[in-house]
């Protein structure tokens, strides 16, 4: 038997269209090949696809896989975008999603098109503007911020809380070639107000009253959250902090009022690079009289008891005590609560300026 002609670049390594092969002068009966998978009508996928499950036929439960799959889905099915869980794995996400492992595509349509029926393609239709769409390398998607709320209605409160802390953070650019965030409380609070009625918005409300700038992993989301749930002080939240030694270190989480710091220590953390610059660390905040915490993944368990019981003793060693944390947040949620009233009256004073987002969505829901 003969061996296929090779088929051009890029069709050879991941999912296409037969219009798109066609055009390029592939011929009707190389698209007949048997080592062409037909996912859905209009489409083959090339043995060795992104995601290839050893049939030929990419699965999309791989970033990657999805992505490829996705592109000529979306193509062939004509004005609709990957969405919901297909779009939470190609911006990869971080957080559990029940039934984000399904490997089929989830496609979106506006209002008033037909849902998208396809084999192994989950159809919705929706209303959706402009500036909630994107195109990325080919690939018509969601935007983040709206895939944050399409996947509100499957998603935990506190896991989309999970979602929102990474839209949120700050990004290294040393790091990732980025210097502003994915989204601001602004931009999360909008599409809120757009899609009243939404399913799921409810849950989105309460994970972005939840929300906070400065965790850096879905682990220090869960763990901040523990940590409010336990009654202990707020925590700054990767911020500089000056050990008066002439030396400034970031930690995940501390409390300066207390000396304390936390650091939650992830598997990139038993690299040997790492482990020496974890020691030097320590050795700072131990010149400089601060009880420096490791979390790790064990300490994780149970909602993060063991996480928060570690901090709690560490707090009470250094001069914490509940009923002063108490008495200052209830202070302080009264003084917020009048600054907010007097700023929604429109008779705010010389201290009532605008207050923060999430106590403005808070105050809009009473």
């Amino acid at each position: 038997m003969r061996p296929s002609v090779p088929l051009p670049e890029p069709w050879g390594a991941s999912p296409f269209t037969v219009a798109d092969a066609l055009s390029a002068g592939v011929s009707y009966s190389r698209l007949r090949n048997r080592g062409l998978a037909c996912p859905s009508r209009g489409v083959r996928s090339p043995a060795g696809a992104a995601g290839d499950d050893g049939s030929g036929v990419g699965t999309g439960d791989t970033a990657a896989g999805a992505a490829q799959l996705a592109k000529p889905l979306s193509r062939v099915t004509g004005r609709s975008a990957a969405s919901h869980a297909t779009a939470w794995k190609i911006w990869a996400y971080p957080g559990y999603l029940p039934g984000g492992d399904d490997p089929r595509t989830h496609l979106s349509r506006a209002a008033g098109l037909a849902i998208p029926r396809r084999r192994d393609v989950v159809g919705h239709k929706t209303q959706l503007f402009d500036d909630e769409v994107c195109c990325v390398d080919g690939l018509w998607i969601t935007s983040r911020v709206r895939t944050w709320l399409d996947i509100s209605r499957r998603m935990s409160v506190d896991e989309l809380t999970v979602v929102a802390d990474h839209l949120l953070r700050i990004p290294r650019p040393g790091f990732e070639g980025r210097s502003k965030p994915y989204a601001t409380m602004a931009d999360l609070a909008a599409i809120l107000d757009r899609h009243k009625g939404t399913p799921g918005i409810q849950k989105a409300r309460l994970a972005l009253e939840q929300a906070r700038v400065g965790s850096d992993s879905a682990p220090e989301t869960r763990l901040r959250l523990a940590i409010g749930r336990a009654g202990l002080p707020d925590p700054l939240l990767n911020e500089v902090v000056d050990l008066g030694i002439g030396v400034t270190r970031q930690p995940d989480f501390s409390f300066p009022e207390y000396r304390v710091a936390a650091e939650y220590e992830g598997d990139t953390h038993s690299l040997p690079a790492q482990v020496v610059r974890d020691i030097s660390r320590e050795e700072d905040f131990i010149r400089a009289g601060w009880l420096q915490l490791r979390i790790s993944k064990r300490h994780m368990s149970e909602d993060a008891k063991p996480a928060v019981a570690k901090i709690r003793n560490a707090l009470l060693s250094c001069g914490w005590s509940p009923s002063r944390t108490n008495r200052v947040t209830a202070d302080a949620l009264i003084w917020r609560f009048e600054c907010v009233c007097c700023y929604l009256l429109g008779r705010g004073g010389n201290n009532c300026g605008p207050p923060p987002v999430d106590l403005y969505i808070r105050c809009k829901r009473i």
